[in-house]
Order: C-alpha cells, then structure tokens, then sequence
C-alpha cells in the first residue's frame, strides 16, 4: 500500500521529466497524505498536462462522497473487474511525480517508518488512475488512486503491496487512453526489480501530517528508534492487607 509520499524535486526538473506544458511551481512536501491536493500528470489532445487532484478516488456513479470509502490504492490485480476502477483504466491513466515514499513496520509490538526511494535518488512516476466527480449541484472534483502491486522479494520485508512505479521509458504508453485496450498497460503494473529501491527508518514523526519538513527523511539510529518507542506503564499491585483509601494510586 501507500499511505504517505514525498516530491522534492525542483518543480523545473519535473516538468522536463514528464513533459507537462504547465510551468507549475510548488513548493517541496515532505509527508503528502490522502486527500490532500496532489499533483497528476495525464495525456490529453495529444499533450501532457499538470493538474491537481485530491487523492482519494470517487467514482462518478458514488452519490454520496460522506459515506464512501476513500479509495487511495487500486489493486492491480483486479482493477479490470472492480466497479470503481474498470473504467478509469482503460480511459483515465495517469502519473503522480514523487520522489519516495514512507512505509511502516511492525516490530516488537510497535510501528516503525520507514522512508523508502530509487537508490540512484532519482524521481518517479507512481502509475495512478483518476475519475472526475460530478455533484448534484453540478460541482466537479477531480480524484485519483494510486496503483499498487504485489511486492518484490525485498521490500516484501515491509510491506506486501508496493506502488507501481512507471519508468520514463513507458511515460507514453501508459497515458496514451485513446482506446479501450488494456492489454499494453497490464505488464507495466509490477513491482519494481530487485535492487532499484533502498529504504532505511525515520523518526515516527512522521505519523503526524502536520509534520512536514525535510527532518522526516534523515535516518534514525537504533537508539533514536528505542527513545522514540512508546514506554509500557507499570502497575504496581496493593500489598496484602492495605487499605484502600478510595483515591486509587498513581503507580
């Protein structure tokens, strides 16, 4: 799955990577979480544009948005079958820009982050698939949802399910939706190949969307990750026969 990701390229350098014709300048983020604005690269009258989308899919057949389960990730393995998804992947395929993204673990009971990017630190393109909403009002709200894929034998050590990464190469065809055929895209929804990502923990200040700043990315030591970890409280039993005086015991 993918929870949490980060863009901190140079807006310039993204632009000439995905070759969007919007010269959009944004600032870096550092912990973006589900519906918040995010950028989306798609394919339209024969030129790629930048837009913003909440991220968070709504199907334009949901009536109600308060009472629809947020759909951040689309499995890829049944995106072809699933209601919300089936037709956005023929005709609505598009690429989030980022730069890395954070995955947690559990260890001894507790929840560890972990920051985890191409280890030749070069942006990507997380494949992704969008629907425009329409209200009963007539109101519009671009959404998307980011695919993902079974992991590979190494990050499968943090999680199961990767996001699909798509690699420059394959820009084009991914976001070319000028037919309903599929069949062309279904390859490009893997995990990425042993060895393209590293990973390494970060301090579970990043658990917090209100904390966004480029201390998330920096390693932890294993004592910062043992500081950081929740203390167990003690309780301490009444000796035998002591009286309780009705005010409890603060041990």
């Amino acid at each position: 799955m993918c929870g949490r990701f980060v863009i901190t390229s140079a807006p310039a350098a993204l632009r000439q990577l995905f070759g969007y014709i919007e010269q959009p300048n944004f600032p870096p983020r550092f912990n973006v979480a589900p519906t918040q604005p995010i950028p989306v690269v798609l394919a339209e009258n024969g030129a790629r544009h930048f837009r913003l989308m909440r991220w968070g899919l709504l199907p334009g057949w949901v009536k109600d948005p308060k009472g629809f389960t947020l759909l951040i990730n689309a499995r890829s393995e049944t995106v072809l079958e699933k209601p919300a998804f089936k037709r956005a992947i023929r005709r609505r395929r598009g690429l989030i820009p980022a730069d890395g993204y954070y995955e947690w673990k559990t260890e001894d009971g507790r929840k560890q982050p972990f920051f985890i990017h191409r280890a030749d630190g070069a942006p990507l393109g997380f494949a992704a698939l969008f629907e425009t909403w329409v209200g009963p009002n007539g109101e519009e709200l671009d959404t998307v949802a980011i695919v993902t894929a079974a992991a590979g034998e190494d990050l499968a050590t943090l999680h199961d399910r990767v996001p699909v990464t798509i690699s420059p190469r394959d820009f084009e065809r991914w976001l070319d939706s000028r037919s309903d055929d599929v069949d062309a895209v279904l390859p490009l929804m893997t995990a990425p190949p042993i060895g393209e990502f590293t990973w390494h923990p970060v301090s579970t200040r990043v658990n917090r969307v209100v904390n966004d700043d480029d201390q998330l990315l920096l390693p932890i030591s294993a004592e910062e990750m043992e500081a950081e970890a929740p203390r167990k409280k003690v309780v301490r039993k009444a000796a035998a026969g002591s009286a309780d005086d009705g005010q409890g015991s603060l041990f």
